[in-house]
């Protein structure tokens, strides 16, 4: 779905957002920081290329003027256009495939991955990979693959129903290589994964320089969800090796990092990234906008505020909550939040499990707020139980409120917190329970802390400074003017391109 909105400026820099399941069409963290840097940035144009789940979901974000287009790719709608590949076309498809899969299943041939990819991408936008990827060829290339002598998955003994579901998954995961790419200025993916795919194949294909900003650990996050999807190990195999890999791949070919945390750092130096080219950037708020939030409620109250998912791991916080109130049985949980569409049966569970401990009474579910600061006003102390963050807008908006915080250590949480909160361990509701009595048990304490946490955000975590940075990178990167490309088709994709990688060149002046 391509949606028109400004026109384009002679001479304003161009960017291309590379977002997936969140702005313009989602609520949350990270949607709001895409907001902040749109709306921040007048003299910049902007598109919008949007992964997302069907194609029908609705604009949720007002679109300022300086967003040229938003273009959405439905990674489950119908299929799109094409047509299969026949000839040299087809032969050449069908060796780069039988690589990409290759790679994904045996360690010693990862290097045939992105010449495989780029490839594959070529076929996509002239309509030829899709419908590759739907034939029968494409199963048996997977299914000759993983049954070499050697390979650790043939151990697994795979079956034709794995090759089919994993072949299924890689169409509906490579469908974002079929957009139109960006053609100037600078890609920036606002998370790793299947979003970057655009700016990969723009980079390849027209030397867009690409910026990488990963909030949460996208690879890290899909080893989790992995962990418990309905897939023989077989087809996780293939599925997390091509998200291993694409994120390797990624760090190794962007201009340029930027992490919101340094734990992110830390997962991109050891996934192939150059120290260099990474440069940390925090989350912002606007202070003004989320000022002190005044009394606090007289009945002692948790809060939480975010998106119903299980990422957030609400359960060990209605499991901490059950052995608050053992001590405080006046004590109340409040959760503020959407749960997105697919995410209704968690948030059943969540509400089965405060039932089943006997605190359905005092455990709240109350959806979106239309002002999240009446969220964190609703709390004594205000609560973060995720398995995985990277710098969470909810923390540092908490904070900007002067309210005190217990939190798991998680991300960028340490950093953002500081002396400010009280930080325990994931999946530890004993360790959240008695950080949470402690501040509860303790008003001189929260007040201090409170207040300590707001100063802590006007020093360190504004908008401004947020906005400010991207725009000097945005220029910086511009500057570097595009970065000559080659054609896939054209390479030997049997051969490693080592020669063709001077277009893996970093700007050093913009590394911190």
């Amino acid at each position: 779905m391509h949606v028109p909105h400004g026109a384009r400026r002679p001479g304003a820099t161009r960017v291309t957002l590379l977002t997936e399941g969140t702005y313009p069409h989602s609520h949350g963290g990270v949607s709001v920081w895409c907001d902040q840097l749109v709306d921040g940035m007048p003299d910049i144009d902007f598109d919008v290329i949007a992964v997302t789940g069907t194609g029908r979901e609705p604009l949720v974000w007002d679109i300022p003027e300086q967003v040229s287009r938003v273009v959405s790719v439905p990674m489950w709608g119908p299929a799109p256009a094409g047509r299969p590949p026949r000839g040299r076309r087809r032969n050449q498809l069908t060796a780069a495939y039988e690589r990409f899969v290759t790679a994904l299943l045996d360690p010693c041939a990862e290097d045939g991955f992105g010449p495989a990819l780029y490839v594959m991408a070529a076929a996509a936008a002239d309509g030829l990979l899709g419908p590759f990827l739907r034939g029968d060829r494409a199963t048996a290339v997977l299914t000759s693959v993983w049954n070499r002598p050697g390979l650790a998955v043939r151990e697994a003994r795979p079956t034709l129903h794995d090759a089919l579901t994993a072949t299924a998954l890689l169409e509906h995961a490579l469908r974002p290589l079929a957009t139109p790419l960006p053609e100037h200025g600078v890609a920036h993916a606002v998370s790793g994964g299947v979003a970057v795919l655009p700016g990969l194949a723009a980079l390849e294909r027209h030397g867009v320089p690409l910026l990488l900003t990963e909030h949460g650990v996208y690879l890290r996050e899909r080893y989790l969800g992995y962990r418990t999807a309905p897939y023989r190990w077989p087809v996780k195999a293939v599925v997390l090796g091509f998200f291993r890999l694409l994120a390797e791949e990624t760090y190794r070919r962007a201009s340029l990092i930027t992490p919101g945390n340094r734990y992110n750092r830390l997962w991109e130096e050891q996934g192939g990234a150059d120290p260099e080219a990474i440069r940390t950037v925090y989350n912002g708020v606007d202070p003004s906008a989320f000022p002190p939030a005044g009394p606090e409620p007289e009945r002692p109250t948790l809060s939480w505020a975010g998106r119903v998912d299980p990422i957030k791991d609400l359960e060990t916080l209605v499991r901490a909550f059950a052995l608050v109130r053992r001590r405080l049985p006046d004590a109340r949980l409040r959760l503020f939040g959407g749960t997105p569409r697919g995410g209704e049966a968690y948030r059943e569970r969540c509400e089965a499990l405060a039932a089943d401990l006997g605190h359905a009474d005092a455990v709240t579910f109350e959806g979106r707020v239309d002002d999240i600061k009446d969220a964190y006003a609703a709390g004594n102390v205000v609560m973060l139980s995720s398995i995985s963050e990277g710098f969470p807008f909810t923390l540092i908006e908490a904070m900007s409120c002067g309210r005190a915080t217990v939190s798991t250590d998680v991300g960028g949480v340490r950093e953002a917190v500081g002396d400010t909160g009280l930080v325990v361990p994931p999946r530890d509701p004993a360790a959240m329970a008695a950080a949470a009595l402690e501040l509860l048990g303790d008003p001189a304490r929260r007040r201090s802390m409170g207040e300590a946490a707001r100063l802590r955000v006007i020093e360190q975590f504004t908008l401004r400074q947020t906005v400010d940075t991207f725009r000097a990178i945005y220029l910086e990167l511009s500057a570097l003017g595009r970065i000559v490309p080659r054609d896939p088709w054209t390479a030997d994709t049997g051969v490693v391109v080592e020669a063709d990688r001077a277009q893996d060149a970093r700007p050093r002046s913009l590394a911190g």
